[in-house]
């Protein structure tokens, strides 16, 4: 854990941020995709986060990888 000295000299203990997963939304039943772009290129981010074995520094590089992924699939959907 990071220690951080306030202004007066005391020192003051900080845990590290974390990496949360994202929500996972549960596939409709009916086939129908889940349109919640933003959610979908957060969940494939994160499995290249997990995929890279969780080394953080990538994070832009894994959601712009992510986000074109996903608007492919998207308009290979719409195409067919």
């Amino acid at each position: 854990m990071a220690q951080k000295t306030t202004e007066n000299g005391t020192r003051r203990t900080r845990k590290a941020a974390s990496i949360q997963p994202p929500t996972i939304l549960e596939p409709r039943r009916d086939g129908v995709p889940v349109n919640d772009l933003e959610e979908e290129i957060r969940r494939r981010a994160y499995e290249l986060y997990v995929e890279r074995g969780g080394t953080p520094g990538n994070e832009n590089e894994d959601w712009l990888v992510a986000e074109r992924e996903v608007r492919s699939r998207q308009i290979h959907r719409q195409a067919s």
